[in-house]
């Protein structure tokens, strides 16, 4: 067909490339210290998209910086950062949601060593667990609730009962925070987390009793606790080797699961061990008097609580132990840490 034109070839789209998984920095400084701030970012081959925006913020009043740090050295920096005092005047805030798409920080991303989903961010860990550790209302509910769920779940013999009380459960919190407050020595968090359990559990426990006699005496439960009974679940006050070598595994488990970005298998640590219902089994084997069951429960309870404790603090400890390295890394290449003025 006389003036006719083929169509023109549409754009191919670019080749995929993945994206890097940075944390976003942003950072109020004086104006002082602004200086050092941004060259100490600079320095690091792991930062991208910096900016530096002079006078930008006006409480406190300072200079803003932004930068895209990768997730495995982004603890060692800002380690160094907070030795400017930034804390005091200033401010320093992490966000770990990043995902850009970007040469420098594909570049950024490579240069840090090992997997980003690997990376422990020290400054997020220490938050998560200071708000889990905390003894609240909601803490108390949810421990409460658990072992009353338990609860129920004994005097039914109801397996589903019990997974779902271990779910509920939130007892992990408070002993993921007391790992974390030995080996960063946080004696307040410390404190809060020994707390938090040591309230905790017995509340639970006193409910769950309460409500087991409540059940035993308007003969909507059943009227004797024996073996017999609930064969599903006798298992709770039978503690034997597996018991520890669960917890163990469990321990480890979770506190990867909460200082990674791999939180969803908190989940299945929480399903896999048997504290809550340990507790909510005290609660009924005292209200039903069975002193034999209770020891059981009682014994199970406490190889829990100590054997996921120290298979907490060791995982931590070695996890601790290559931040450390890190650091003795980040000192060699770009000397000692800035000193406050």
């Amino acid at each position: 067909m006389i003036g006719h034109r083929p169509s023109a070839t549409p754009p191919q789209p670019p080749p995929l490339r993945h994206s890097a998984a940075v944390v976003h920095l942003r950072i109020v400084t004086p104006a002082d210290r602004a200086a050092r701030v941004v060259a100490l970012l600079l320095a690091s081959p792991a930062t991208s998209s910096l900016a530096h925006l002079p006078g930008a913020s006006l409480q406190p009043p300072g200079d803003l910086v932004l930068a895209d740090v990768a997730r495995e050295e982004t603890s060692v920096l800002v380690a160094q950062l907070r030795a400017l005092g930034l804390e005091q005047d200033g401010s320093i805030t992490l966000d770990s949601s990043g995902t850009v798409l970007g040469d420098g920080a594909r570049d950024a991303e490579r240069f840090a060593e090992g997997a980003p989903a690997d990376a422990v961010l020290w400054e997020e860990l220490e938050s998560r667990t200071s708000t889990g550790a905390q003894l609240s209302f909601t803490y108390l509910g949810l421990m409460a609730l658990a072992t009353m769920i338990a609860a129920v779940g004994i005097l039914t013999d109801s397996i589903v009962l019990i997974i779902g009380a271990m779910v509920v459960g939130p007892e992990f919190g408070p002993l993921a925070g007391l790992a974390v407050a030995f080996v960063q020595r946080r004696l307040d968090l410390a404190r809060r987390s020994l707390i938090a359990l040591a309230v905790g559990f017995p509340v639970a426990i006193l409910l769950a009793g309460v409500g087991a006699l409540a059940l035993r005496v308007s003969g909507i439960g059943p009227a004797d606790l024996a073996p017999i009974s609930h064969p599903e679940t006798i298992f709770i006050s039978d503690p034997n080797r597996y018991s520890a070598i669960v917890a163990v595994l469990a321990g480890v488990a979770g506190m990867l699961a909460l200082t990674t970005t791999h939180t969803g298998a908190l989940i299945g640590v929480l399903i896999s061990v048997t504290t809550i219902p340990a507790a909510g089994n005290i609660g009924v084997a005292a209200a039903y008097g069975d002193w034999t069951e209770f020891r059981g429960a009682l014994a199970q309870l406490a190889i829990n609580l100590v054997t996921i404790l120290v298979a907490c603090l060791a995982t931590l400890r070695v996890q601790r132990a290559v931040y450390v390295r890190r650091q003795a890394r980040a000192l060699r290449r770009h000397g000692p840490l800035p000193f406050r003025p």
